[in-house]
């Protein structure tokens, strides 16, 4: 499994690569939860990479619900079809509701394209901004992976799709949820995992630049931020130091473009403040 997903470029460590394992034998659905930008959806996307399946991604928002997750008819298309048969004279009720409410206009939203689609990777992303109501309706789907239209009946998933969760714990997920998945924390990268990343995700960048931008980002996290940066930013910053031009980095060059990395203004403020010039020094630049 590590072998697989190291090929599409995302490192993982032995607790991420058994989980995964585990998700494809038990076919259990993977709980990732950790600060944003430490590599949760990109697991997915990964996944999806590696099994060679689609990936269906719902993204979570407060006051979804089952219809914007699950299916919904397409009723400019039933209109039309209801004046096409009028005006061809069709005056079988029951025929003409039973073609109304046929397959041919059911919009599958991800979760029942997940359902139909064998195999994929289904990604529910952020779960946590979510409410109760649709994490209960979630957890009863991914028991069964079925679903009831009534006017159509019971659509039973052939075989599973492989279920990736994601939380950026804005608040806590209900533990009925959490019982069903596999669990795993993901935690910011020491240095060298860091490194390894952004050199397997950017090769053109020069590895002095690399060991730099990741130099600086571990020593901001160590700061009192409102959003520690995470790898993801990691990334945007050594990206957009090679898009200017450059090879390595100095402390102005830094301070210019923070903005690749650190999101609030509280933030920019606090590493405008440090010297990143000995910041830089401490790894050796």
């Amino acid at each position: 499994m590590r072998d697989r997903l190291e090929k599409t470029g995302y490192l993982v460590d032995d607790g991420l690569a058994v989980a995964c394992f585990l998700a494809l034998k038990l076919r259990r659905p993977i709980f990732c939860e950790g600060d944003a930008g430490v590599g949760k959806t990109s697991l997915a996307s990964a996944l999806a990479a590696a099994l060679d399946a689609p990936l269906i991604r719902l993204q979570c928002y407060e006051g979804i619900d089952a219809s914007q997750a699950l299916y919904d008819w397409d009723f400019p298309r039933q209109l039309l079809h209801l004046r096409a048969a009028e005006a061809a004279g069709v005056t079988d009720a029951d025929r003409l509701e039973g073609e109304l409410y046929g397959r041919r206009f059911l919009v599958a939203r991800p979760l029942l394209r997940a359902l139909e689609t064998q195999p994929c990777v289904l990604l529910v992303d952020e779960i946590d901004r979510a409410d109760d109501e649709f994490e209960a309706f979630l957890l009863e789907l991914l028991s069964e992976y079925t679903v009831t239209v009534p006017e159509l009946g019971t659509l039973r998933a052939e075989s599973p799709p492989v279920v990736v969760l994601t939380s950026n714990r804005t608040r806590e997920v209900h533990d009925a949820l959490k019982r069903r998945c596999l669990y795993h924390w993901f935690d910011h990268p020491g240095f060298a995992r860091e490194l390894a990343i952004v050199r397997r995700r950017l090769p053109g960048v020069t590895a002095r630049l690399a060991e730099q931008v990741t130099g600086l980002v571990q020593a901001l996290r160590a700061e009192d931020l409102v959003k520690p940066p995470g790898v993801a930013e990691t990334i945007d910053w050594a990206e957009a130091l090679d898009a200017l031009g450059a090879t390595e980095v100095d402390a102005e060059l830094a301070v210019a473009t923070l903005g690749s990395v650190l999101k609030y203004r509280e933030d920019l403020e606090r590493a405008r403040g440090l010297d990143l010039a000995a910041l830089l020094a401490v790894r050796g630049a």
